[in-house]
């Protein structure tokens, strides 16, 4: 098995276990390989996203520009995926923006390989449903952090679910995630001490 593959196929096999053989071949067949360095782009807003990407290694960021300011709204690691979905779908530029924290090698697979797949494996259809699930309870669950915890809150849930990203990502980009100032996190990382 080309090691390249292994996190990918893992992946795949743990969210759809009925995945056969011919099924791997053939996806595995149309995806592409990129090394992105870091401060790389993936997507700028305006782009069209032509793939869902999955992450061998590295670290992304998921942002917006708003008045000339960048909003975070994600990070994404290794062993997962990375798309601006709604531009994927549709073909039509894209609002995000997702650039690289770290030298990133990721695989790419482009819309119409996965209707292909879809077309040609329907257990590709289950992937697929699954996938468009987990992400909706994604950002569900993030805006609800957004709306309903406190600051500290946030921080608290973010230390509890994700503590390895205050090593990885620099604190004004995880203060704008948790939707403060960096100043105001600085007086809850003190706090907390």
């Amino acid at each position: 098995m080309d090691s390249q593959f292994d996190q990918i196929r893992a992946y795949y096999h743990h969210m759809v276990p009925a995945i056969d053989a011919a099924a791997w071949a053939d996806l595995q067949g149309r995806l592409t390989t990129q090394l992105l360095p870091k401060g790389g782009v993936l997507l700028r807003n305006g782009d069209i996203c032509r793939y869902v990407t999955f992450i061998n290694k590295g670290l992304l960021r998921y942002y917006y520009l708003s008045e000339g300011r960048e909003v975070c709204t994600g990070f994404l690691a290794e062993n997962s995926y990375v798309s601006e979905y709604a531009s994927f779908l549709t073909q039509q530029p894209a609002t995000a923006n997702i650039d690289a924290l770290e030298d990133c090698e990721v695989l790419h697979l482009s819309l119409a390989d996965m209707q292909w797949m879809y077309r040609h494996h329907p257990v590709m259809e289950t992937f697929g449903r699954r996938m468009a699930e987990q992400l909706f309870i994604e950002v569900s669950n993030q805006n609800s952090r957004l709306l309903t915890l406190s600051p500290e809150e946030r921080y608290d849930w973010l230390i509890d679910q994700r503590p390895s990203l205050l090593q990885r990502v620099p604190q004004y980009m995880i203060a704008s995630l948790l939707g403060i100032t960096p100043e105001h996190l600085s007086r809850i990382r003190k706090r907390k001490k």
